[in-house]
């Protein structure tokens, strides 16, 4: 079960991660300040594996990797939004991140919900309001990324266990 944390429309990676931590690597460290100028506290308040939900074109704005990247170092499980962003929603997949294109979950999940999320059938249920949401399910080669942690991750073990 993971709690969902619920923004708007239009949610910027400058937004998502201030540009000033831009110089940071270190994943758990940029997770520190996801969303600061936003909801000041926000990564002291998360539990691992919340789910962040939004709305329409979420992650939009520059295509640096650091703003999905912050979001898993500071234990964010998954993003669920209306629409994403093409090169975020490809960011977050590459990092082993999941971004979910789920409207009616969007729509219908309210901050504090509780939620289960089943990337292979492509079913996210709301136990706080006894609901369930369908979205289309990854193709084999993202869920790899995903179960692997990433694009760089799969590519490792694909080289280490030539078929």
């Amino acid at each position: 079960m993971s709690r969902c944390w619920k923004l708007g429309d239009n949610v910027s990676t400058d937004e998502i991660l201030p540009f000033q931590y831009m110089v940071l690597t270190d994943p758990a460290e940029l997770g520190r300040h996801i969303l600061g100028n936003v909801k000041p506290g926000f990564a002291e308040r998360l539990t691992r594996g919340d789910i962040l939900v939004g709305g329409l074109n979420f992650g939009y704005g520059s295509s640096r990797e650091h703003a999905p990247l912050a979001l898993k170092g500071a234990g964010i499980g998954a993003v669920v939004a209306r629409s994403f962003a093409r090169i975020f929603f490809r960011n977050c997949i590459n990092i082993g991140l999941p971004a979910i294109a789920c409207p009616s979950a969007a729509d219908g999940v309210s901050e504090g919900d509780s939620v289960e999320i089943d990337l292979r059938s492509g079913e996210i249920w709301n136990t706080a309001r006894n609901a369930k949401y369908s979205f289309v399910p990854f193709p084999r080669f993202i869920m790899e990324y995903v179960e692997n942690g990433g694009l760089i991750n799969t590519l490792n073990k694909r080289n280490s266990n030539p078929a």
